[in-house]
């Protein structure tokens, strides 16, 4: 039965992965700069959601990588949360939230930017979500953690901001109220490792794009990729130690 369920979950994750590359090329953009609504040769977009291809270009790639690579990005992360979490309730959760991180983490590596009606509503569904399983028998988090883990987080991502404005973005902040929440679920020592996890990564990439002469000391890199996967990882740790 979990080699079966590992396998659609999977395939979910492809499914959805699928329908991401449209959706990261259009936000895209610069900060400040409004959504992108045309493909590179000027064409309107139809809808947020699908492949990278304009209908009027024809049936070539005719803009925006990842084509490929989301979908068998979102299908391993899927899968991976399928074997930690087996067939507990949160796992439609997280099942429902993992392709929302992978645009994030894609949005975030091409401009530095991490869109607010991406963020924001990723905190706001994960509790939301949440606390509806917290209704149904055999989920093994808590709700309470859940919501303390979104605060705590987000106010820990606002002081370093407020510190250090320039090595932080503030939607890195807003990221860390979603992050929190998932990783509070499994409870206070889920929240620290995946918040580890995400400065451990964050600072092995900075060494080594400075390593390689791609960066220096002070080189501004976008951080949210690193919050996302530290709080898989942590949350993977946590729903396998459930």
């Amino acid at each position: 039965m979990t080699g079966l369920l590992v396998a659609v979950v999977a395939l979910w994750g492809a499914a959805t992965g699928a329908l991401l590359p449209r959706a990261a090329h259009r936000f895209s953009v610069p900060p400040e700069e409004p959504w992108r609504a045309t493909c590179p040769d000027g064409h309107p977009l139809a809808g947020w959601l699908g492949p990278a291809r304009c209908r009027t270009c024809g049936t070539r790639q005719s803009y925006g990588p990842g084509g490929l690579l989301l979908p068998t990005v979102t299908a391993l992360v899927c899968a991976a949360l399928a074997v930690a979490a087996g067939t507990r309730p949160e796992l439609a959760v997280w099942l429902l939230l993992a392709p929302v991180g992978v645009l994030l983490a894609a949005v975030d590596l091409r401009v530095r930017r991490l869109p607010d009606p991406l963020t924001l509503p990723l905190a706001a569904a994960a509790l939301a979500l949440l606390g509806l399983v917290s209704l149904v028998p055999e989920h093994a988090g808590s709700w309470p953690n859940a919501l303390y883990g979104a605060l705590a987080l987000g106010a820990g991502y606002w002081v370093l901001w407020r510190i250090n404005p320039g090595g932080m973005g503030f939607g890195d902040v807003k990221l860390a109220l979603g992050a929190g929440a998932v990783l509070g679920w499994y409870g206070w020592a889920t929240v620290l490792l995946g918040t580890f996890a995400g400065f451990l990564l964050g600072a092995l990439w900075g060494g080594v794009l400075v390593l390689v002469g791609k960066a220096g000391r002070k080189t501004a890199i976008p951080f949210g990729p690193f919050l996302i996967a530290g709080a898989y990882a942590g949350l993977l740790i946590g729903a396998y130690t459930a």
